[in-house]
Formats: C-alpha cells, structure tokens, sequence
C-alpha cells in the first residue's frame, strides 16, 4: 500500500473533504442584504489575508502559525460571503518539529497566485525558510510543500511572473530570526517557481520613516511595479505602496490608508482585487486584541498611478477603512454565505473550522461514531506545565465579538485513578476552562485558569460540583471580545454561572480560540475518550 496516499486520505477524512453550502452565522454576517455591506467581512482570525480572482471566482488564505491543517482556504463570488473550502497544509513540516505545540512558529503571511492554469501558494516559516505549494484544484490536494528558498527570518514571500519571462519573489525579514528587519528584497525565480537563483536584494528600507515594514504583494501596472506593504506595526501602522518603472527601483513611496478618525487601527497587509466589471477593491486586516486580526474589505481607485483605499473624504490622497459601503460589483447577487462555526458530529467529516495545536496523529478522535465526535485521552507531554502544552486541542477562532459557545460533551473514562479528562477551553497566553475529571465511578466538574501561560505558569483550579457520568452542557459567553463568563448545565435549560469574568487575550500571534479536549495523566492500555454530541455557536 502507499503509505504516503493513506496519510493524506486519513488527512481528508479528519478535515472534512467536503464544505456546507450557504451557511447563514447567528453572530456575524457582513452582508446588509440591501446592496451593501459592514466591515469586518470576516469577523475572525484571518491574519495577513491574501485574496486572488479567477475567472469569477474569489480566493483567500492567510497565516495559520502552528495550528494544523493549516493555510486554510475560503472562497467567495462577491467578496463578501466567504466559506471554507479546505486546507492546503494538511501537516505541518518537518514534522517531527510540529508534534509538539509551536506557539507563533509555523506559518506566517503567506500569498496566493493562479499562474498557467494552476494555484501557487508561498508561505514563510521563519526558521527554515520560504516554502511553495501547488494545485490546479484549490479543494483538491495541494503539493507536497518545496523549500524554495532556505534561510532564517525569510517571510511575507510573493511571487511575480513578468512578461518577459523573468520570474521574482518579493519578501521581508523578521528581526527575531534575521537580525534585521524594516527593509523589503527582491528575489530572482526560476522558470518553475521552485527556488530562487540568487540570495535578493534590499530594494527598499524603511527604518526612517516606514518602520517594520514588511508583507510586500507585487504588482504591475501602466508601466509601474508596484510594491503594496503594510508599515508601522499592525495595531498603529498604515498601508504604504511603493512605485518603480524598474523592480529594483528606486521606488516612490505614498502612504495610501491609514486609520484617520476611524475605529480601524492598523488598516493594512493585505490584497489588491478586481471585478470583472473593473472595479477594484483591497482586502486587509485589522488587529483586534484577543479576536485577533479580522479582515475588511475597502473600495479602491487609481488616482495618478496611485491607488487611494477606502474614502478619501478630505481630498488628501489618503484613504480612511469604510465601515459600511456598497457591495461589489460582480454581475449577480449571491445568497448569504458565511464561515461555518457549529459542528454536529453527524458525518465523517469532521467542520473545516478546526485546527489542531500541532500535529494530529490517527488516535486522537474519530469524526463521527454514531453521531458523536470522539475525542480519546492522550497522555499529558512529559515536559507539561499547563494546557497551552497539550497538542490534543482541537481548536477553533472566536467567530464575533459577542457570542456564545456551548457544548454538548460527557467523559467515559477508562479505568479508576487515571485522571482522565474532558474540557472546553479559551486558549490564550492566558486561559480558563471548564473541565470534567473522573475515575469510571465519579465525576466533578472543575473550573480552571492560567495567567501568563506561555511563561509557563500553573494552572489553578477548583472543583465546581459532583456531577453523574451522564451529558453535561458547558457554555461560554463573549461579549465584546473579551470578556468570557462561563456557564454549566445538566438539563440544557437551567444554565449556572462559574467564576468570575475572564478577560480573554490573544495567543501569540493569534486571537484567542475555543478548544475542546480529552487528557489524561498515566500510560494506558486503552483511552477513555470524551464523547461530543454537539458544539453550536449562538447569538447572545
């Protein structure tokens, strides 16, 4: 047998082969359904967005860091309703690596291309360098990922293929691996994208007056490369471009958004589209503390060579994020469609929202066992100081700013004296929970938390009650981002408040997310497992 086709139809199997169609989210959804439309477009933790267009069809990617599959891909008609489509990283490599939990390591901002009828996706690891991965069916199996160019603190990689037959990869440096950083290079490909042929060159430094600049996408118009980077930090910086008649410059530069008087810190690092109907449009995020970094949608227009995004109300040349705007012209109205959040268990598939906090191996769940999604107990990692170590969380993004999350779950534990367990969990550099442990005769509820988690810092619990060995629904509710009050239920309508409100915070990198999760503390012969019925996310 081909172990190599098995590994990727288990990988299948686990992140879901197929997607739902029209989903419509009780908590957030962008469309207006009056012909506009309201930022965020996508209220979740899509960092460093890039979008392409082929044909009619809209594409997105963006940073996934250690979680696994990772680069997750959305598609939209309008630009407005987006869905999952798949993952185009089913593992994370080298694999031994990724095993074990890699808080901000992985995948950094990546970039996306449709180039001679296939899909190209460079992304950064910044310790081992800047990587390809193709596909001529974006729901379809993706390549086996191909260092194309090694090296420490390479990252933001876009590639560009001139009419002259010259191929190029733009990138930039992280200063925590590179010792420099705030400057942008320029690369020479080779004719099949698979390595560059020379180490780059610096092209543009923006230390004086565009500080970390970084995340170039490259572009060409009337005669002008163009270089789109975000500057100045995500959460106070602003979308620069730089202009050059040659791409090792000199370049011009002009800042063309920045955040003016709006709600919309950071606006920037992102994608310039178009429509068919030559309208054109610029995708980027905007940092939101423990929600992450959400992505917005803004108008675009040429403006003497020079692109202005969002509106420029004073006649500046500087565009300001729109919170609410007409739609895209794409041709036809498309229903409302938006990424899913709530899972069921009901089939093999298991929702394309959830991500692993390092790689899976085959004994961590089965997706559906008679309508239950199981998550069997593995072993706490020997060096374990809290949860933020434990790779067996299966995790997804905070959907909205205000939300709640409730699960259906009980534990099965195996033997007595194991300390097995069964939990949801808010996952941040800080976290809370609230968990089931037992022995197959007796069970508690147990509500736990850790502050500065990544420092590796204990967590401190307390019991909450007894409870049977029956379902129990535990429930977490959000409001403004942030503020997390957990909630414990035994009949689904009752609901008892636990604790205090926690103040959620982002990981690093990345904005908080929800997690489910089955542990246990000793070496066994055969797991319990903690039995999900269902995960539904709700408005308020």
């Amino acid at each position: 047998m081909n172990i190599k086709l098995i590994v990727s139809s288990l990988s299948m199997l686990l992140t879901g082969a197929v997607y739902s169609q029209n989903y419509i989210s009780p908590v957030w959804s962008p469309d207006l359904g009056n012909g506009k439309y309201k930022n965020p477009v996508i209220d979740a933790d899509y960092s460093d967005p890039d979008v392409t267009r082929v044909g009619d069809d809209y594409y997105m990617i963006s940073s996934s860091f250690n979680h696994a599959p990772g680069l997750p891909i959305l598609h939209s008609k309008d630009m407005i309703n987006w869905r999952i489509i798949g993952h185009a990283l089913q593992r994370q490599i080298p694999e031994d690596i990724f095993k074990k939990v890699q808080h901000g390591n992985g995948v950094w901002a990546p970039a996306i291309r449709f180039h001679q009828g296939e899909f190209y996706i460079y992304y950064p690891d910044p310790d081992y360098g800047i990587y390809m991965t193709k596909a001529a069916d974006p729901t379809g199996a993706w390549s086996d990922p191909i260092l194309v160019f090694e090296g420490k603190g390479l990252i933001d990689p876009c590639p560009f293929w001139d009419e002259d037959g010259k191929n190029y990869l733009a990138f930039a440096y992280a200063g925590s691996r590179a010792g420099l950083k705030s400057v942008l290079a320029i690369a020479k490909l080779n004719d099949t994208g698979d390595k560059v042929l020379d180490r780059g060159v610096i092209v543009y430094d923006g230390h004086v007056i565009d500080p970390t600049i970084e995340g170039p996408k490259v572009h060409k118009r009337n005669g002008y490369y163009y270089l789109f980077a975000p500057s100045g930090g995500v959460a106070t910086g602003w979308q620069l471009v730089l202009r050059s008649k040659n791409i090792y410059g000199p370049y011009e530069r002009k800042v063309v958004m920045e955040q003016g008087k709006t709600v919309v810190n950071g606006p920037h690092q992102g994608a310039w589209v178009d429509t068919p109907s030559g309208e054109d449009w610029f995708f980027h995020f905007q940092d939101k503390d423990a929600m992450g970094r959400v992505v917005h949608l803004q108008p675009m227009k040429w403006v003497d060579d020079w692109p202005v995004i969002g509106e420029d109300k004073d006649g500046d040349g500087i565009g300001n994020p729109v919170l609410e705007y007409k739609k895209p012209n794409v041709g036809k109205d498309y229903p409302i469609n938006n990424p899913v959040e709530s899972d069921e268990f009901e089939t093999q598939q298991l929702g394309l929202q959830w991500q692993w906090q390092a790689n899976p191996d085959g004994t961590w769940l089965t997706p559906s066992h008679n309508g239950y999604l199981r998550l069997y107990s593995q072993q706490l990692p020997t060096d374990f100081k809290n949860m933020l170590d434990v790779p067996n969380i299966l995790t997804q993004k905070f959907p909205a700013e205000n939300f709640k999350a409730t699960v259906k779950v009980r534990l099965v534990a195996n033997e007595k004296d194991l300390n097995e367990k069964a939990g949801f969990i808010v996952v941040g550099e800080d976290y809370s929970q609230l968990y089931i442990a037992g022995t197959i005769d007796r069970y508690a509820l147990f509500h736990g938390m850790c502050t500065k988690g990544l420092s590796g810092k204990a967590e401190s619990v307390r019991q909450v009650t007894a409870i049977d060995s029956g379902f129990i629904y535990l429930q977490v509710r959000v409001t403004d981002g942030i503020n997390c009050n957990w909630y414990y239920s035994v009949d689904n309508k009752k609901y008892n408040k636990v604790g205090e409100t926690f103040k959620a915070k982002p990981g690093k990198w990345i904005g908080a997310t929800l997690g489910l999760y089955a542990t246990r503390e000793q070496t066994i012969n055969d797991s319990g497992f903690a039995e999900v019925d269902w995960f539904r996310v709700d408005k308020l």
